[in-house]
């Protein structure tokens, strides 16, 4: 028997590991178990969307990449259908930690190769992801390791490497950052002059420009004896980062990055040296199965789910703008390709201020209650509104037959809003003034009777308004 806290516990991972789900899903991943949900999303096989040839020889607008745009809708389209949402939720982890932007490197392409490269990446050793991104042509270029030379380096992407990337500020010293960059010189982009040349000369379109790819040259490798975190040797970029990844302070810090994406809104990453974690004994665990594992992401992530600090974290998190969208339309429904109004959703996303694909800086974004001002509250709003306010959505379709199978021929107020309640979430957390302010609108028209039932007559309207107003909820923004 499947009890009401199962569903409230099931409805809580799929938000955290995912961008939430229909109560018709729950339902199915209950009857698989919670366990089992969490290994099935841990090793994901996504059968659902359409697949990148399709994509490509029919949704030419959303495939090509002149612009960030079009890669960042297609990526919505992924997280808003993907029957694997865990795939492209680490993916948005990463790419909020290693964060790179179109804004300094116009390239679009490898941006997406970028996300992919998360997808692939994103749930096995840090060692290995490290060496990903360290070799990943977005990064060299807008870090500007380009110009990181023997005999003359550029400290910004070792340094960044370390501080925002792995290690976290007061792990490492200043000549640490500088044997970092000597480690790495000889790390650039094979093709980034002739690409630069080409676009001026010849159309980039519908396509986009060709990606950039990793080059390593040896000649202008510094090959001489450097001293590392207390250690010495000739290094060059890949035992550096075999270094940084056994540091305890990497263990920490990465800990305390999932704590904050995956359990309670943290303080802001640039607080970190001067604010303890929220739950210090949650961040040990998860540092200890970062060694205990050999550094594996998934393995920290199957402890986690798994957890009592988080089972008992529901709601403590503000929706990032991309899970809010993403997840409003998931629970919507109607999407099955891509289309004029996955474009216009990855636009509002970028209005709520997380443009995909277009992090402000290397710091990436700050999250919790900086997603929430005025502004981006009412495209938060407006949006959700317009979504659930289409008695012809599926999603919407469902929860309206879902209330009128299991609640008779008619609704009273305090029934209706509750019911509502329970379907979008089941949104445990609402306030008796939140829930006493949707009674008291929809007593105004008084009972709601369904029987006889007309498909978007007034009682699916009067269901559909109501859904739109729980949407404005701050409960309803809170994962």
């Amino acid at each position: 028997m499947v009890s009401r806290q199962d569903v409230e516990l099931m409805a809580h991972l799929m938000r955290r590991a995912g961008f939430g789900a229909s109560r018709n899903e729950i339902e199915e991943r209950l009857a698989k178990g919670y366990e089992e949900t969490v290994e099935e999303l841990l090793y994901p096989v996504d059968t659902q969307r359409l697949g990148d040839d399709v994509i490509r020889r029919y949704h030419v607008d959303i495939h090509e990449s002149r612009l960030p745009e079009p890669p960042a809708t297609e990526w919505l389209y992924r997280m808003v259908t993907s029957s694997s949402p865990l795939e492209e939720k680490i993916a948005l982890f990463w790419h909020g930690i290693f964060a790179s932007s179109f804004s300094k490197t116009q390239q679009a392409r490898s941006l997406a190769v970028q996300i992919d490269m998360f997808r692939r990446f994103g749930l096995g050793r840090f060692d290995t992801l490290l060496l990903e991104i360290s070799r990943d042509p977005v990064m060299i270029m807008w870090l500007d390791n380009q110009d990181n030379h023997n005999g003359a380096i550029n400290e910004n992407f070792g340094r960044e490497l370390i501080e925002l990337f792995s290690m976290g500020i007061g792990n490492y010293t200043e000549d640490d950052i500088k044997q970092c960059a000597r480690a790495f010189t000889g790390w650039t982009v094979g093709n980034a002059e002739y690409m630069a040349a080409r676009a001026m000369k010849a159309s980039i379109w519908p396509y986009g420009a060709i990606a950039w790819h990793f080059d390593y040259r040896d000649y202008d490798h510094d090959p001489g004896e450097k001293e590392f975190l207390g250690e010495s040797g000739t290094f060059n970029g890949e035992d550096v980062i075999e270094i940084i990844a056994r540091q305890p302070a990497t263990a920490r810090f990465i800990a305390r990055h999932m704590y904050d994406f995956f359990v309670a809104d943290e303080a802001p990453v640039p607080q970190w040296p001067y604010t303890a974690p929220l739950d210090p004994d949650a961040i040990e665990t998860l540092a200890g199965v970062y060694v205990d594992s050999g550094h594996d992401i998934r393995s920290m992530l199957r402890v986690l789910f798994n957890s009592d600090f988080f089972k008992e974290a529901q709601f403590a998190r503000v929706k990032c703008p991309a899970e809010f969208v993403a997840g409003t339309m998931r629970l919507g429904g109607g999407v099955t390709e891509p289309s004029l109004d996955m474009k216009e959703a990855n636009a509002v996303i970028g209005y709520m201020g997380q443009s995909l694909l277009a992090p402000p800086s290397v710091e990436g974004w700050h999250e919790g209650t900086e997603w929430i001002n005025s502004g981006a509250l009412v495209e938060r709003v407006n949006f959700a509104a317009k979504q659930f306010n289409d008695v012809e959505k599926p999603g919407v379709k469902q929860i309206i037959d879902r209330l009128t199978n299991e609640n008779g021929s008619s609704f009273t107020p305090e029934e209706l809003v509750d019911g509502c309640l329970d379907l979008m979430g089941p949104l445990t957390k609402v306030e008796e003034s939140t829930r006493n302010a949707l009674v008291s609108h929809v007593s105004k028209k008084g009972d709601v009777s369904v029987r006889p039932r007309t498909a978007g007559g007034e009682s699916d309207s009067r269901v559909a308004e109501l859904l739109g107003l729980i949407a404005a909820t701050k409960e309803f923004h809170r994962a």
